[in-house]
Order: structure tokens, then C-alpha cells, then sequence
């Protein structure tokens, strides 16, 4: 017999199973129906799922029944099987896998995070229900996860042990990476109050992918006394082809492993996106690892450095005829990067608007980049679908104190056509007339994931009827009285497989009125030999995207996890092993290579800023005019 879940945590580390729901949607089943209902319609494809993650070396296989309580099945009309989905789903896994194997009770949240207006009373009714269920089964532990408020995971898990005080149980958070749930406690806190209610493992799953949940984990001071599990996702996932793709792949996986041992991690799987192929390169990569004493769940404090503050420097003679352009009124308007970038090289600068309330060291940075003579400073729009302030408060505010142009990207994701024009007229009224349309990564896959994503608009719907307002005529179709003056980009992905129907689609948007366009950073110096090759024939300009990287792990971050961005295999070798000033001074000689190759094809630049180390996007905004002076 294979000895219970928890002793075997203090010898071991055991491999987790990966992604359920996406990896029934890769192998074609739709989505909008419910994957806990093929337990007793289907029992052969969980089977095969199961079998798998077996076969791939997972040791600890979570039941199909993540959503199968009753308030969950109750939208499919499926309430009254829930005993019966929940059954079938433990004897599923056990009959797919071997003894060795612990099979767990998947139980998600059911507030989700939002549904705070229900009762506790239903709540707990439901909760006890499905618990009940799965014991009466015989599974090895039970599995919390993807929960957001410390409080709904305290409820579910006394109901648990309310029903049996041995069973394990482990019990795991969706959480960003300044590691909060929802409902405002730390990680530290909250489980430390598991371990006293009876929670024999803790852990986090879901809501990102390694790297923030590693980043995670760094929040903790100290150790937390119970084994730590972990089930990232495979990365953001990226809408290719009318199908979500994650780009995190295997190798990575099993590099973020033993980071995850290190730290103390005993169970280690995966979520969304994940497959049978990560969960082998996991089981490889831990396969004779030896767990450290004394380092069961006692995470090593690894944070991200933290930029100090630059003052500004000195103005430069660009940056005085700028300030002499401010005081002019405001009918001799300054030319619009689209008539800068034509006659010269021309620098846009991206800095993320802050996730907090302090504004000082994002003010401190536009007004370095401004004395640096950076032509305009851009600022996405919630990217990656993480809460952050106002960008038109912020570009209000660097217009007005600091002098330089703003450039505010707007996303279709966030605004219905009301809210969007609305925006858009409050942005004329302010004088901001330049603005990025993009379509916006979905809120799901951000720091509040059951917000809606409303995409009213496409992108291409968007520039068209941002132009249509420079006509004087409203979404509606109605006369504003009065033309708006915007000058519109569009974002260009040339990271893809097939460069020439990215070319197409930006020449769609080109077609839809996009003034310029702007690109996602690229790595390597051929791709941006083939872009300038590929784009020449456009009749718009294109700002090339160049990112200083901070770090190693801000490389493989970037490289495995985030769409749209691909780094070469030469450049990930440079960065390896690189932390604090050591790895951001690599990254500005990396960056200052790729803008060697860049200047001679682009007069447009697109600098972005990592981490709000501003200081490097100066450096290399000074050195585009080194440059170009010669």
C-alpha cells in the first residue's frame, strides 16, 4: 500500500497532473458545455485523460470535477446529477491510473470571486454536498483550488473537515504576483490560518503562469510550516486562428520545476494550458531530486529588484525646443509623430501606468525621458489585463507638468461603443490626440478574472470609427458639431510563423485609417531586417518595438509566457544566470545591438520600459540620437 498523502510529502516531491478543461478543448470538444457531465457521458475521454498524465509520470490526478457542485451545474440543467458526475468522476481516475497514485478530489471555488451576494447558507449546502460525494467515493485528499477570498477557502474547507478530520486536504489560490487573494489577506496570513483550521498543504494554481507564481511565492517572508503545492498556467493565453494557444512549452516547464523545488514546492503540476507533455518534462526534471531538509514550504525571498529613482537629466538642446513648443498657443500645433518620423528618427516610449496610487516614479520617469528628448511617452491600457490607473488621468498629467506628448493606448476589451466614444471625446476635450487601438489581452486571464470582456469592437472597428469621429460624426452617426483631430496606430505582431498574413492583416488596419503603426519587441536582428523588408511598401509609417530585458528570468518570462513575444535562441543564452544590474546592463547592450540593426531600416522607434527601469529606456533613447547625429 502506498503510505498516506502527507507522509509521503515529507520524503518526496510528487509530480501533479495538468490542465483538464483546455486540454479537452485542444483535442476539439466546444467549449460552453460542461466537461464535469462527460464523467457519465464520456467517460472514455476522461479515462484517456487521466491515462495520460499517468503515463506522463503524474503521481497525484485530480478528479473531473472542478465545477461539479450544484450551483455550478445548475445552468446546464444538470443539478440533480451532481452525486452522480462526482461519483463516476472519482472511480474514473482510479480505475485510469495505477495504486501508486493519489487520486484527489477536484473542488472549485463557487463565488468565483464575485458572487458575494450569495448566501452561506447555499453556499455550504453546496459545498457539503459535493464533499460528501467525493468521501463517500474514496478519494486520497481533496483538492481546493482556484480560489480567490481567503474567506470562501476557510468555508469550504470546515465544511471539510466537519466531514472527516483525516482525510488530506490541500488547498490552493488564484492570486496575482504581489501574492493577495482578493479579499485583501497575504499569503503568509492566510495560510497560516489554513494550517490552523486543518489544511495539510497549500499552495496556488491557475490565474498566471510561472513566472508570476513564483513571483508569488518570493512575497512570503519566511517559512509557512506545510507543504506548498503549485499548478501553474502555461503562460497567457493568445487567441491564434479563432483558438486560444498557450506558449509556455514543456523544457520551460521543466526548468520552472526545479525553481519550484527549491523552494519548497512538493507537489508540482499544471493548469490552464498545460499537457501530458508538460507534466513528463516535469516528471523528468524532478526525477531524483532530493528535497532539502528544513525546506518544506519556506519560499526564498527572490523579489524583482526595484528601480532607485533617476532625477531628470539636464536638458538637451531637443529637449529645450520642446519645452519652447509647449508655451506656443495652441493653434500652432506641434507636428504629429506621423510628420516627426517621416523627416527624422523619431522615439515613443512606453512606461506601464502604475498598479498603485503612487504616481511619483512613474512622474519621475516621463520627466527623465523627456530631458533624454523622447519625442512621446505611450501607456497601455490594463495590458495583460491587470487593473492599473487611468491612463488618460496620467497622460493629462504629463502633458501638463512635464511638457511631453502622451500617446494612450485603448483597448476594446474594457469599454462597450458608450463607454468607448465617451472616452474618446473626454481625450479631445483634454487635447490627447494620439492613441493606439488594440483589441486587449482578456480579462479573464487578469488580476480580476471574473470582470467581462466586452470587445463590443474589433480593432479594426476601432480605428475606423476613432477616424470617423475626425469626420465629426459620432459612432451613432450623428454630427459632434465639431471634428476631433486624432492620430491613430495600430499594434503589429511580426513574432509569427507566417509573416506575410500578419503584413495582411496590418494592411487591413492601414485600410481602417491606422495613422502608424506599432510593433511588439522583437529579438533578433534578422526579424527586424524582414519586418523593414515586409512593411516598405505600406504607406503608413511603423515605430519598431525594441524592450530592454532586466533579467535571466525576465527572458524566459517573456520568451514562455507572454504573447506575441519571441526571443532568440543567442539571446536567451546572454541573459541566462543574469539578475539585478548585472542582468539589465546585458539587456541595454542587447538592445543597443538590435537598435544598431533597427536605425539604418526604421526611422521610428518604440522603446519599452521593463519593470518602470526607466533609466534604461534613457539610456537607450540617448543613444538613438548618438546614433543618428553621426
Amino acid at each position: 500500500m502506498k503510505p498516506d498523502l502527507r507522509q509521503a510529502l515529507q520524503e518526496r516531491i510528487l509530480t501533479g497532473d495538468g490542465a483538464m478543461g483546455t486540454y479537452l478543448y485542444q483535442m476539439g470538444f466546444p467549449v460552453g458545455v460542461s466537461y464535469e457531465e462527460f464523467n457519465t457521458l464520456r467517460p472514455d475521454v476522461i479515462d484517456h485523460v487521466h491515462r495520460s498524465y499517468y503515463e506522463a509520470g503524474a503521481r497525484v490526478i485530480e478528479t473531473n470535477t472542478f465545477s461539479a457542485n450544484y450551483e455550478k451545474l445548475l445552468k446546464y440543467g444538470l443539478e440533480s446529477e451532481m452525486e452522480a458526475i462526482n461519483r463516476a468522476g472519482v472511480r474514473i481516475a482510479r480505475s485510469a491510473v495505477g495504486a501508486d497514485a493519489y487520486v484527489v478530489g477536484a473542488v472549485g471555488s463557487i463565488r468565483d470571486g464575485k458572487l458575494r451576494n450569495m448566501r452561506t447558507a447555499k453556499v455550504s449546502d453546496a459545498y457539503e454536498r459535493q464533499i460528501g460525494a467525493l468521501l463517500e467515493e474514496g478519494v486520497d485528499g481533496l483538492l481546493f483550488e482556484t480560489f480567490y477570498d481567503l474567506d470562501e477557502m476557510l468555508l469550504a474547507l470546515r465544511l471539510a473537515r466537519k466531514a472527516s478530520s483525516k482525510l488530506p486536504v490541500i488547498c490552493q489560490f488564484a492570486v496575482d504576483d504581489v501574492g493577495r487573494t482578493q479579499d485583501g489577506a497575504g499569503l503568509k496570513d492566510a495560510y497560516e490560518q489554513l494550517r490552523l483550521e486543518g489544511a495539510d498543504v497549500v499552495g496556488l494554481n491557475c490565474r498566471s503562469g510561472p513566472n508570476g507564481i513564483m513571483r508569488a511565492i518570493d512575497t512570503i517572508d519566511g517559512p509557512i510550516g506545510l507543504p506548498l503545492s503549485v499548478f501553474p498556467n502555461a503562460g497567457f493565453p493568445d487567441y491564434v486562428d479563432g483558438k486560444y494557444t498557450y506558449s509556455a512549452g514543456p523544457q520551460y516547464f521543466a526548468e520552472t520545476a526545479l525553481r519550484f523545488a527549491d523552494r519548497g514546492a512538493r507537489i508540482i503540476g499544471g493548469c490552464c494550458g498545460t499537457t501530458p507533455e508538460h507534466i513528463e518534462a516535469i516528471a523528468k526534471a524532478l526525477d531524483g531530486y532530493v528535497p532539502q531538509s528544513g525546506k518544506v514550504a519556506s519560499p526564498v525571498a527572490q523579489a524583482q529588484p526595484r528601480g532607485e529613482t533617476i532625477m531628470p537629466r539636464s536638458a538637451s538642446a531637443g529637449a529645450a525646443q520642446q519645452e519652447q513648443q509647449a508655451d506656443k498657443p495652441q493653434a500652432q500645433r506641434e507636428p504629429s509623430i506621423v510628420d516627426l518620423v517621416r523627416q527624422r528618427h523619431t522615439v515613443i516610449v512606453e512606461l506601464d501606468p502604475p498598479r498603485d496610487l503612487d504616481i511619483r516614479k512613474f512622474m519621475d520617469g516621463a520627466a527623465a525621458l523627456k530631458a533624454a528628448s523622447a519625442d512621446a511617452v505611450t501607456m497601455a491600457d490594463n495590458s495583460l489585463a491587470v487593473t492599473r490607473m487611468s491612463n488618460i488621468a496620467l497622460a493629462a498629467l504629463v502633458q501638463e507638468r512635464v511638457g511631453i506628448r502622451p500617446l494612450v493606448h485603448i483597448a476594446c476589451r474594457d469599454r462597450n461603443l458608450i463607454g468607448t466614444q465617451s472616452h474618446m471625446m473626454g481625450l479631445d476635450a483634454l487635447d490627447i490626440d494620439h492613441v493606439l487601438a488594440v483589441t486587449g489581452d482578456p480579462a479573464r486571464f487578469g488580476d480580476l478574472p471574473d470582470s467581462s470582456s466586452v470587445y463590443d469592437l474589433t480593432s479594426f472597428e476601432m480605428i475606423r470609427m476613432i477616424k470617423q469621429l475626425n469626420d465629426g460624426t459620432a459612432f451613432s452617426g450623428k454630427p459632434l458639431k465639431q471634428k476631433a483631430k486624432f492620430v491613430v496606430g495600430a499594434a503589429f505582431n511580426p513574432n509569427v510563423k507566417h509573416l506575410d498574413k500578419a503584413v495582411q492583416r496590418l494592411e487591413r488596419k492601414i485600410a481602417s485609417g491606422a495613422d502608424y503603426i506599432m510593433t511588439q519587441p522583437v529579438y533578433d536582428p534578422e526579424l527586424i531586417v524582414k519586418v523593414a523588408e515586409a512593411t516598405k511598401h505600406l504607406s503608413v509609417p511603423v515605430f519598431i518595438g525594441i524592450m530592454p530585458l532586466a533579467s535571466g528570468r525576465n527572458a524566459e518570462y517573456l520568451h514562455n509566457e507572454v504573447p506575441g513575444i519571441q526571443l532568440s535562441d543567442a539571446v536567451r543564452r546572454r541573459m541566462a544566470g543574469l539578475e539585478g544590474e548585472a542582468g539589465r546592463a546585458e539587456g541595454v547592450n542587447i538592445a543597443k545591438e538590435l537598435l544598431d540593426c533597427a536605425l539604418p531600416h526604421f526611422n521610428g522607434i518604440y522603446l519599452i520600459t521593463p519593470f518602470m527601469f526607466y533609466d534604461m529606456a534613457v539610456q537607450l533613447t540617448e543613444y538613438v540620437w548618438r546614433k543618428t547625429e553621426k
